[in-house]
């Protein structure tokens, strides 16, 4: 059992060739960066003498829990993939902290962000369990929704994104080999997403929509790269000239329509009336007045216009 301690890091060859004569402890105090990626870490020690680190490079170890961190004030680049990391805890005294890598571990839920400032996010192929998939909690993606530009959450299992529509900062946004396929809901959700101009959906029952290439083109007017495939801006006036044309053609048909609805409904000089087609103008001229004041005899009156009319 391997444990990240200050003892760790004086026994490395890469310190100890770094350091030389100057003493640990001021040794400690000026790292910035330290990788300890791969060593079969289970857990992170006091690290309190590294006050100035910036970057922790921790991937591919053992680690469960994120723990003992609050010292580093300046660290602004946090590298935790494949681990075994159960739930996202213990970042809130990290003011600093702009880019986050979790990817690769047993996270169920995003969480825990909410005092945190990051940039970036990339909590891909979480390990989950079976039939359940990555969930997001309200009060982080509220938090995050004002710096946030890059999210990755491949490979999770999720079929639905419209909780995400708060993110409107986000220039990258990746979700490849997910279970989306709502067209609908991604142009609801895009049409809100102004800034971005990377997106993955490869691997998404949705990739298999008709036109589903054209339509998020058209509603993601800033994006540069959809699926890895750099878009053309030739190809975006195309469509964009294609889709006026035809919603003018529309408002065309629709026009006639109309009008020839209003043609139908005014009779011409021409036309013949017989004495059904008279009673019902009859019956539509005085049923537009009320003849519940009219006097008996009014009504009468009126009686006989109708059969004057009628013969």
């Amino acid at each position: 059992m391997v444990r990240l301690n200050i003892e760790l890091i004086a026994r490395s060859s890469v310190h100890i060739k770094n350091r030389r004569d100057e003493p640990l402890a001021q040794y400690l105090k000026r790292i910035t960066h330290l990788n300890f990626s791969n060593k079969n870490i289970v857990d992170i020690d006091d690290l309190s003498m590294c006050r100035n680190l910036t970057v922790l490079y921790l991937y591919d170890n053992q680690i469960k829990q994120i723990c003992n961190l609050s010292f580093a004030s300046n660290l602004t680049h946090l590298y935790l993939q494949n681990n075994s990391i159960t739930q996202i805890e213990n970042l809130s005294s990290l003011p600093k902290l702009s880019k986050l890598y979790l990817g690769g571990n047993c996270i169920t839920v995003v969480e825990g962000l909410e005092k945190l400032e990051l940039c970036e996010l990339h909590i891909e192929s979480q390990r989950l369990p079976l039939g359940e998939k990555l969930l997001f909690d309200p009060r982080t993606l509220h938090s995050l929704s004002t710096y946030l530009s890059v999210l990755n959450i491949s490979n999770n299992a999720i079929d639905e994104i419209t909780e995400l529509s708060v993110l409107h900062n986000l220039t990258q946004f990746y979700a490849a080999n997910n279970k989306l396929q709502d067209v609908k809901e991604l142009e609801l959700v895009f049409s809100k997403w102004t800034k971005l101009q990377k997106l993955d959906l490869s691997g998404n029952p949705v990739c298999h929509k008709p036109k589903y290439r054209d339509h998020l083109i058209m509603i993601c007017k800033s994006l540069e790269v959809l699926d890895g495939k750099e878009i053309n801006e030739t190809f975006r006036q195309f469509l964009t000239n294609w889709k006026a044309s035809k919603e003018a053609k529309r408002r065309n048909m629709d026009d006639e329509k109309d009008l020839k609805l209003e043609q139908n409904m005014v009779p011409n000089e021409s036309d013949h009336f017989g004495p059904m087609s008279f009673s019902i103008l009859n019956f539509m001229f005085f049923s537009r007045f009320d003849t519940s004041d009219l006097s008996d005899q009014n009504k009468q009156g009126c009686g006989k216009v109708t059969a004057i009319k009628q013969r």
